[in-house]
């Protein structure tokens, strides 16, 4: 039975979300777009009131929280500003790995440390020439004893600046592809562990981005997240449940584009009348709308699959594929509303479409999603339908109910179809032999 319905619990948390969004993070968003800075203090609040962290297991201190009451989350602060929803929910991220992984000792010190303490984890795969192609990772573990020593580079990590631990991976032989793939958790403050410029982006900028160099940094074995070889499958099921909360910050964005869109269609006023009278107008917040709409519901579906304990993988896809194409063509709409006033500083579209453009690049680009939802199309997909050679088109009437002895016979080139008791010696369409016949 189908239900889409919010518990009274889930609903709770989404208006405490979005009563934080709207109280800490909407007032400070364009003032640190401008200044390009990270507000730690709102990530402190977020922590202290649990909306960072808020899917971190009981068992260690956090809420315990769902991927459905995480995209909730995740919609709200976004829906305020996408740049620093993106840093807040980073925590979330960074620590997937850590959650996926089999090393319960790692999950008991880190969970109880970021639980209790101030501590931001991040999320390291891409690299300076490597970004969704997890395969062709080229920063080096190489293995020294019970240790791995660590030398490389990674490059877009969000909140690489800032956090306190960091969720990497790495390949003992670049050669290997998959199988060289490792993981580790690497503390800032090792010896080796370098932090790059913060990174100036097009939108975004509440959001901190750097690179993080590793010279001959040791990781001792106790922080091995996956060994050479389970490091890759480690990444993708990583994937698979933060991959919805993308499409979550789309979402919010996409929304707070609408109701924007929609306040100022209802005030301009234009040829004797308000904007929003205007049939032009009209369709194009019935086409926001109705994609927002859609997106958040693959969005729930998917978030839904992975608290089921299902393989996320294509749902995850598909939502993080709609949602961030939606997400820049309602900003783009938006924008048009708002006409010339869209287009500065002094109204809030501009920033909006700026943050969106991103959604469409990371955690696996738009093109990326089709790779991995043609892949499944036409490999995994069971379809319903016959093959088309097997097809009875019947255009014929009288042929539907075929005479005892009699049958038919397709023409697997152009599709004619031949009745009798044996296909004829030739198509009389396309002139192919009796071999191409199939009886059907």
């Amino acid at each position: 039975m189908l239900g889409f319905r919010l518990t009274p619990e889930q609903l709770e948390i989404q208006k405490w979300a979005r009563e934080f969004a709207l109280r800490e993070i909407l007032p400070v968003a364009w003032y640190y777009d401008t200044v390009d800075e990270t507000p730690l203090p709102v990530l402190r609040k977020a922590w202290q009131e649990g909306i960072m962290n808020a899917d971190l297991p009981r068992e260690y201190g956090g809420r315990g929280c769902g991927l459905v009451e995480n995209v909730l989350i995740t919609e709200e602060l976004a829906a305020a500003c996408a740049g620093l929803a993106t840093t807040i929910f980073d925590n979330s991220l960074g620590m997937e790995p850590l959650r996926l992984s089999t090393n319960t000792e790692l999950q008991k010190k880190y969970f109880t440390e970021i639980a209790r303490n101030f501590k931001l984890i991040c999320f390291a795969t891409s690299e300076p020439t490597m970004g969704s192609d997890i395969s062709g990772i080229r920063c080096l573990a190489r293995r020294d004893g019970n240790d791995y020593i660590l030398n490389g580079t990674k490059y877009w990590i969000t909140n690489g600046g800032l956090a306190d631990y960091m969720s990497v991976f790495a390949t003992t032989d670049p050669l290997k592809k998959h199988d060289g793939i490792c993981a580790f958790i690497v503390e800032k403050g090792w010896p080796g562990v370098s932090i790059g410029r913060r990174i100036p982006k097009l939108g975004q900028r509440g959001s901190n981005t750097v690179g993080i160099q590793f010279k001959d940094v040791r990781i001792p074995k106790e922080n091995v997240l996956a060994p050479p070889g389970e490091g890759f499958v480690l990444a993708m099921k990583t994937f698979a449940r933060t991959r919805p909360a993308i499409g979550a910050f789309a979402v919010g964005a996409a929304r707070s584009a609408m109701e924007f869109a929609i306040d100022y269609a209802r005030r301009r006023q234009a040829f004797g009348t308000a904007i929003a009278n205007f049939q032009a107008i009209q369709h194009k917040i019935a086409d926001m709308y109705q994609k927002v709409e859609t997106a958040r519901l693959l969005v729930w579906k998917a978030a839904w699959e992975a608290d089921q304990d299902m393989d996320p993988t294509i749902a995850a896809s598909i939502s993080k594929l709609y949602a961030s194409e939606i997400a820049l063509e309602v900003a783009n709409e938006a924008l048009q509303v708002f006409a010339g006033y869209g287009y500065t500083k002094m109204f809030p579209i501009e920033k909006i479409q700026r943050d969106c453009r991103l959604f469409r690049i990371y955690e696996g680009t738009s093109e990326v999603q089709r790779i991995i939802l043609s892949g499944f199309a036409l490999g995994a997909y069971k379809p319903a339908m016959p093959p088309i050679e097997d097809l009875p088109i019947h255009l014929d009437r009288d042929s539907v109910n075929l005479e005892s002895g009699s049958a038919a016979w397709r023409c697997r080139i152009c599709g004619h179809v031949h009745y009798g008791g044996e296909p004829p010696d030739e198509c009389p369409y396309c002139f192919y032999p009796k071999s191409a016949f199939k009886k059907v």
